[in-house]
């Protein structure tokens, strides 16, 4: 099975890692505009050759990732699917999926391509942050499956379940709502903590000595590649700004209750909150059970 990967990054390359490992007779092929990447996930043995997008013209019956930026896709998946073979899959990864599937909707070969999402991911980039069973008991959110031809489904739907993917499937509108909140919306609030202590905090080496564990946490994803990031917030601007203004009426509300000292109204806002322990946690006792 040849394989080509376009964008060697944390999800590209753990793709083809795991993949390259489950299809022993596959040939990774990896494509980049970072030469240093290229050569990066060569000498790591992330994949198996260099190519460009001239090569997947001259391959059939071949399975084609996307995972650049989410504005990179847009131009990208088009272009590509104009000159890949009829039994040829195209799938992306990117994080926003109303975008993608509206500027393919008519596209004489939509039926190639299949929108998917998988739930995994660190704050790192690059092919040297690339991992091994990353995407194992993790969701991939598969959109507008109808839209593709079944042989073709079959054969991605055989990948995800090689690599150990848990399926769910939804509507291209609902998965940019809901994502906006779970992933999005976190990844600000992040962000704009780092900034808040880095500006206020002029002294490097006191937020090195103070910041404690809970910080860490929150700030983890602070170090994501603004890159990526940036067409994200902007293909899912109303989302982003529908879940920002809950989120900040939520902020003003907990400042109020703080000025006028009403303590257990604060006590009974966070125990209240501290359902989400039980949500997340029964989730996954209730997979490790169906195990």
């Amino acid at each position: 099975m040849n394989i080509f990967v376009v964008g060697l990054g944390l999800i590209g390359g753990s793709l083809a890692i795991d993949i390259k490992s489950n299809y022993k007779n596959s040939i990774i092929f990896g494509i980049d505009n970072n030469t240093n990447h290229l050569q990066e996930a060569l000498e790591l043995g992330v994949i198996d050759h260099k190519a460009t997008l001239k090569d997947i013209q001259e391959k059939s019956n071949a399975v084609i990732i996307i995972a650049i930026p989410v504005d990179a896709s847009l131009n990208l998946i088009p272009t590509l699917l104009d000159t890949i073979s009829d039994d040829t899959l195209v799938f992306d990864v990117g994080s926003t999926k109303r975008s993608i599937c509206e500027v393919i909707k008519n596209h004489p070969k939509r039926r190639n391509f299949l929108a998917t999402h998988p739930i995994a991911g660190t704050e790192f980039s690059g092919p040297n942050a690339a991992q091994k069973d990353l995407f194992r008991n993790k969701t991939n959110i598969i959109c507008e499956v109808e839209k593709t031809a079944f042989k073709l489904q079959e054969k991605a739907l055989g990948i995800f379940t090689s690599l150990g993917m848990r399926i769910r499937y939804m509507d291209a509108d609902s998965h940019d709502k809901h994502i906006a909140y779970v992933s999005h919306l976190s990844h600000i609030s992040s962000f704009m903590l780092g900034k808040t202590v880095i500006n206020e905090e002029k002294n490097e080496r006191d937020i090195f000595d103070m910041a404690g564990s809970g910080f860490a946490s929150t700030v983890r994803l602070a170090k994501s590649s603004p890159a990526m990031w940036t067409p994200i917030f902007q293909q899912n601007k109303k989302n982003v700004i529908e879940t920002l203004k809950e989120y900040i009426n939520n902020l003003e509300h907990f400042k109020t209750l703080l000025e006028q000292d009403d303590y257990s109204a604060i006590y009974a806002e966070m125990k209240n909150t501290n359902h989400i322990k039980q949500i997340l946690n029964g989730i996954k006792e209730t997979e490790l059970i169906k195990k």
